[in-house]
Parts: structure tokens; C-alpha cells; sequence
């Protein structure tokens, strides 16, 4: 499901941790320094020889999450963070500057290191700088021999970061009916569009047309050399894996180690992309359905098969379209927000308690869990304050694809997205609408990822992974060429396989990335 209006790409898992209550955690560190994404002007020699200023890691802004500063890592390691310049526009390298956030992790045996890996969480949107350290247990092995890095790309956290509605707005943003039933919802739908347009053009205008991926992959290709290796070891994860496949394209000479996890199909448009989401996330409601008949009276949901389940959940939603319900405070639970809820966990099998919870709750009149899963996916923080995940997530997509819908041409497309998931195939497809009043033209229909020259790439694709749906990671594989894209297939369920907790993903890929095994293509892990 979209983190806001533009509706193509998902965020990675572990950019938010849900409580067993209603709570939403999010883990972030903060960078050093005060002048958060300022720019000025240095020569482009300046820039690849700059000596990062690393300090110590203070609290996270709101942009990036709130909360607060990161613990240091068994073994003492501290987190470092430090803000790396690049060009505003790489047309103009000699021209204004802007600050990278960026956060690391030095490698726990610097006699065996390798070098940095960079990684990058997706969205897009996360904050590379909050995610890293809640996800760093899961990258204990790795960090043995490596720098673990990451950072908030241009436009998000602290990274000159995309400004559009305030805290009360996005409240109200989120709230509305994402799939209008008539004339009038459809009115209020399209202003409310075209309200977020003009706010990102207003705080945000300068930078709108330049934090597209294609800069993004230029940005690791500048940290890189800061960072002083002479290949690039990365580990993208959704999103990521899209930017880490424009990278490659541009610099295949400069890849050096690269995982690609949940991956996004490189080949499909903005709507075949949220057809595929939408069908993705179908399917694992389904697989999540089934699970709950198979416990039998354990099951918290009516309905004796996979089914009845689901057909009881679009009752709930269709009611909750006529009569909001109580959630957080004086917030109410809309279907809008129940419907993201659910999207959010079906992200990981680990959340599919809180949903079956949740939704059980919600048949009660208490929509508080659904409206936290939602706000979790939304950047929503228990304070009220939003990250800047919505805003980076829209000027992304929309300077990256040049799809701009019309209502009459996304009402002609709603029928199939209804067919093929009569849960989220009306939410998903009135999200093509997404950057159709943006003020910033796009740059392609699909991305280039072909990698000619470059090593092998491992790509792993998740059977059931809802977000980006198992087929994308064959076809980005076959996309990057051949010799380059080596398959991995994992047997399961859950967006991303490496933190899912599978040892054969997780020794296929620390054989690899610590001592360059690269798996046979078309290996399978359940």
C-alpha cells in the first residue's frame, strides 16, 4: 500500500516496530550538526575528496521518526552520523550543494574488513538513518567484516528533506476517503490531491526536480567514494532494490557486491506496478485468512474457510465507509485507514496476530490497533507528528514516473483492480491518481537497470511477499543481464527474506557478501 497518494512502491520492513497495545515504535538515530540539509557550492573534486566530520549520533529529528538516540552495539560500537555534501543538480556538479545524513556502524574485526556496505530500506521515503540501528541485530554477521551505512536519501529525514502539509493537515490528509464512492467524494478527492501538490511546490518547490532515484544513484556513487572503496557493496531492500539497479545500470564498473531483497519489477509502469501490488497483497490476506481457519477456535474471526473470512472483512470495511468508528483519541477509525492497517500487517507473518486482533477489535467498535498499524505506515509517530515519509515518498515517485492519470482514465482502469483483490484493487487503483497534480514532470515509464560488465547481482524474490510481488525479482534478474541477476528464491511469507529470519537466505547471502560465493542461479530456500 502507498505511503501516500502516489501509489507504486512500498516501504521495506522493519522501518517501524508495532507494540503488542496500539503503540507504534519507531527506533531512529539522528545525525550531527545543526544546519540540516543546507547547501552551498564546492567543486565537484571537492566533493569526492571531502572528510566527513563522524560524531556521535544524536536524537532523530521528526523528519526521520522521532524517538531517541541509538544504543551502541553489543561490543561497544558506537553509531556515527556525519553529513556528506553532493551536487543539487549533477548537471551543474560545480554548482549548489546540499547535505546527506549519514549513519554507520565501524566492522567489528577491522583486521578482516572489507569495506562499507550501504544500505538503503526503501520506500521511498525511509530514513536509512532511523532504520539501520533497529535492524542492526539482524546484520550482526555482516557487520563483522563490514562498515555497516546507511543514509536518509536526498529529500527525506535530514537529508534536505521534502516539506508539503503540517501535523494537522496529513491528520486530515489520511483520513479522507481514498475511493470515492460519487460525484462529490470524487471532487473532494482530486482537491485534496492538488492541496498536497501545491504544499510540496510551496515549502519544497527549488528542490522538487531533483530527488528522483536517478540522483539518489548517483549519491551512493559520491559516498562510495568518500567512504574511499573503490566498489560499491550494497544491500537494497523494495525500493532499494529499484535504486540499487539504477545504480548498477550507470556504474557497472563500480559494483562490487550487491544484494537486492523484495524486489521491485523494473519492467512494469505505475499501474501495472499497483495491479501487481494489488494482487500481492490479495493474496498473502488469503494466506493470512487460511492460517487463521487452520487454528480452528483459535481464530478470533468468524468464518469456517479462507473465504467467508475475507468476505466478512469487506463487510466491515463497507461499513466502516458508511460510520467511521472510535480509534485514537478523538481520531476515528475510516476505511481508508483500516484498509492501510491491514496492508501494514500483511508485511510481516510476525504481525499477522496484531491484525487478527485488530480486526476483531474493530468488529467490537474499537478501531484503535487498525489506526496505529495505519499510522505506522503513514510515518505517524504516538505524539502526533508525522515523518517526512509521506512528502518523500510522493516527490520521488512522481519525478520518477511520468504517469499522470485523469479521473476518467483511472475510474476506465478500477474494474480490473477489482477483479484480480476486492479488498485493496479500489484502493490501489484510485492511487494511480497520485501524481496527477504534480508540478514536476517525470523522468521515465520504466527504469533502465541493464547492468552490462557488472558482477553477479543476487536478487531474492518472496513467494508471498505482498509489496513487491515474487515475479519482479525474475524479471529483474533477466532485466540487469545475463551473468549479472542470480535468482534466490524464499518459500515464505513477508516482505523481504534476509530479516525474515531464514538461515538459508540469510547463509546464502553472508556467503556471498563476506567471501564472494555467489549462489547457483535458481536456488530455493523454504
Amino acid at each position: 500500500m502507498p505511503t501516500s497518494s502516489a501509489a507504486v512502491r512500498t516501504t521495506a520492513l522493519r522501518t517501524v516496530a508495532l507494540a503488542a497495545s496500539v503503540a507504534v515504535l519507531l527506533t531512529a538515530a539522528g545525525c550531527s550538526g545543526s544546519d540540516e540539509g543546507a547547501g552551498g557550492e564546492r567543486g565537484a573534486q571537492d566533493l569526492a575528496s571531502q572528510t566527513l566530520d563522524w560524531q556521535k549520533c544524536p536524537p532523530p529529528s521528526e523528519a526521520e521518526g522521532g524517538g531517541p538516540a541509538p544504543s551502541p552495539l553489543p561490543g561497544g560500537i558506537a553509531w556515527e552520523c556525519a553529513f556528506m555534501d553532493a551536487p543539487l543538480d549533477y548537471a551543474k556538479p560545480d554548482g549548489e550543494t546540499i547535505e546527506l545524513a549519514l549513519i554507520r556502524a565501524k566492522a567489528r574485526d577491522p583486521g578482516r574488513r572489507i569495506g562499507s556496505l550501504i544500505f538503503n530500506f526503501g520506500g521511498p521515503g525511509g530514513s536509512g538513518i532511523a532504520t539501520l540501528p533497529a535492524a542492526a541485530a539482524d546484520y550482526t554477521t555482516l557487520h563483522t567484516r563490514y562498515d555497516l551505512v546507511s543514509f536518509d536519501p536526498r529529500g527525506v529525514g535530514r537529508s534536505a528533506a521534502v516539506e508539503c502539509e503540517d501535523d494537522k493537515q496529513l491528520d486530515a490528509y489520511f483520513a479522507q476517503d481514498f475511493t470515492p464512492d460519487d460525484a462529490a467524494e470524487e471532487k473532494t478527492y482530486t482537491e485534496n490531491l492538488e492541496n498536497f501538490a501545491e504544499a510540496c511546490e510551496k515549502n519544497s518547490g527549488e528542490q522538487l526536480p531533483y530527488v528522483g532515484t536517478i540522483n539518489a544513484a548517483r549519491d551512493m556513487d559520491l559516498m562510495r567514494q568518500v567512504l574511499g572503496d573503490d566498489k560499491l557493496y550494497y544491500f537494497g531492500i523494495s525500493y532499494g532494490t529499484e535504486l540499487g539497479g539504477v545504480y548498477a545500470h550507470l556504474f557497472p564498473k563500480k559494483v562490487g557486491r550487491a544484494v537486492f531483497d523484495a524486489v521491485v519489477d523494473p519492467t512494469k509502469n505505475s499501474e501495472q506496478s499497483s495491479l501487481g501490488q494489488a494482487q500481492g497483497f490479495q493474496l498473502a490476506l488469503t494466506n493470512f485468512a487460511q492460517d487463521c481457519v487452520d487454528r480452528g477456535d483459535q481464530c478470533l474471526l468468524p468464518g469456517s474457510t479462507a473465504q467467508e473470512i475475507q468476505n466478512w472483512i469487506i463487510a466491515m470495511l463497507n461499513e466502516l465507509d458508511k460510520k467511521p468508528i472510535a480509534g485514537i483519541g478523538d481520531r476515528k477509525l475510516t476505511q481508508s485507514q483500516a484498509t492501510n492497517g491491514i496492508a501494514q500487517a500483511l508485511y510481516s507473518k510476525e504481525y499477522w496476530e496484531l491484525l487478527e486482533q485488530g480486526l476483531d477489535e474493530a468488529d467490537g467498535g474499537k478501531g484503535a490497533l487498525l489506526l496505529a498499524l495505519s499510522d505506522a505506515m503513514n510515518g505517524r509517530s504516538e505524539n502526533g507528528h508525522y515523518s517526512n515519509l509521506a512528502a518523500a515518498n510522493t516527490a520521488i515517485n512522481c519525478v520518477d514516473s511520468k504517469d499522470r492519470w485523469s479521473l476518467p482514465q483511472t475510474e476506465a482502469r478500477l474494474p480490473e483492480f477489482r477483479k484480480v483483490s476486492p479488498v485493496f484493487g479500489d484502493y490501489l487503483g484510485w492511487g494511480l491518481m497520485g501524481c496527477s497534480e504534480w508540478p514536476v514532470p517525470g523522468t521515465w515509464n520504466t527504469p533502465a537497470v541493464a547492468a552490462p560488465g557488472a558482477p553477479p547481482i543476487v536478487v531474492i524474490g518472496t513467494t508471498g511477499d505482498p509489496a513487491t510481488p515474487y515475479e519482479g525479482a525474475r524479471a529483474m534478474a533477466d532485466a540487469l543481464g545475463k551473468g549479472v541477476g542470480v535468482e534466490v528464491t524464499y518459500r515464505g511469507e513477508g516482505h523481504g527474506a534476509y530479516n525474515g529470519g531464514n538461515k538459508c537466505v540469510q547463509q546464502t547471502v553472508n556467503a556471498y557478501l563476506l567471501d564472494g560465493k555467489t549462489p547457483a542461479a535458481g536456488t530455493v530456500c523454504q
